[in-house]
């Protein structure tokens, strides 16, 4: 069993700054690809920001400029660091993860973290 943790979410006003934390723990060999989503009230979640285990990372148009996905491998944990945050960034995130649970299974199955709900607001 694999466990998604996220925490940092809270109220912050517009142009402040929030950092997001995903800790993954459990039977875990490796860990692929990990993302942010997040969902904003009557929209479809949304893919935020991505980083593979190399280190190589995409973002969506909105938050290009103004958020960094980083993780540290040692600790199966990744990183959301939002900057200038504007409004329209009030959401649920979401951490989703690509796991190996053991070396004797090839495949990577998807974890979800239970979501934290960051308030852009003055």
């Amino acid at each position: 069993q694999v466990q998604l943790v996220e925490s940092g979410g809270g109220l912050v006003q517009p142009v402040g700054s929030l950092r997001l934390s995903c800790a993954a723990s459990g039977s875990i060999f490796s860990i692929n690809d990990m993302r942010w989503y997040r969902q904003a009230p009557g929209k479809q979640r949304e893919l935020v920001a991505s980083i593979t285990i190399g280190g190589s990372t995409n973002y969506a148009e909105s938050v290009k400029g103004r958020f960094t996905i980083s993780r540290d491998n040692a600790k199966n944990t990744a990183y959301l660091q939002m900057n200038s945050l504007k409004p329209e960034d009030t959401a649920v995130y979401y951490c989703n993860a690509l796991v190996r649970v053991s070396i004797i299974r090839f495949s990577y199955d998807d974890y979800w973290g239970q979501g934290t709900q960051v308030t852009v607001s003055s």
